[in-house]
């Protein structure tokens, strides 16, 4: 059984350090690679919340952990500049990850997503290349149209509440479908279909 143990003050400092170190983690990563002049883009949770405050920052969801699509004949680079930030690079159950300090755990971590290969044997489609970004508030963020390929292919829960949160304000409906890959199709019916999950 788990005690609880922060309330009150406390408990919303506790959170507000948590949001501060993703985003001071995001920061720290993106100053490493353009540093090192390494191509790459914002995917995952910190990309959707780029997307929805541009058009409603009361819809933007926290996320956890921060994940970056690179080039697999960039990764040695990339090692190189993140460890030189102060990141621990890992290779572990078929991931690549930096780890944020030598004593961080895999929560703290930034994923990596290999451009073009697909995450999983069983993906659709494979991640897009990291010239399919834009930048949003000065960040090289993956485009939307991939962020939603990405998200259809992943379709975890997460990926579908997060494809929810871009219905909800608007950046994708139902004239998205036909621009998926067949296969992704059914997927984005699915989440137009039931807004409530």
């Amino acid at each position: 059984m788990v005690t609880i143990q922060y309330t009150g003050e406390a408990l919303w400092k506790r959170i507000e350090n948590a949001v501060e170190k993703v985003k001071d983690r995001l920061a720290r990563v993106i100053k490493a690679l353009d540093a090192s002049q390494i191509e790459y883009a914002v995917v995952g949770g910190n990309a959707i919340q780029l997307w929805v405050a541009q058009v409603d920052e009361a819809a933007v969801r926290n996320t956890r952990d921060v994940d970056i699509l690179l080039r697999s004949q960039d990764l040695q680079r990339a090692i190189d500049a993140l460890t030189a930030a102060g990141f621990v690079f890992r290779h572990s159950a078929g991931m690549d990850m930096f780890l944020d300090g030598p004593d961080a755990s895999a929560r703290d971590a930034v994923h990596v997503v290999l451009a073009g290969e697909k995450v999983r044997p069983d993906h659709l489609v494979p991640a897009p290349d990291v010239t399919e970004c834009e930048y949003l508030k000065d960040i090289r963020t993956v485009s939307l149209e991939a962020l939603v390929r990405m998200k259809l292919t992943a379709f975890r829960d997460k990926d579908r509440v997060h494809l929810r949160d871009l219905t909800e304000v608007g950046l994708v409906d139902e004239t998205w479908i036909v621009r998926m890959p067949a296969g992704l199709q059914p997927r984005l019916q699915q989440i137009i279909e039931t807004p409530d999950g």
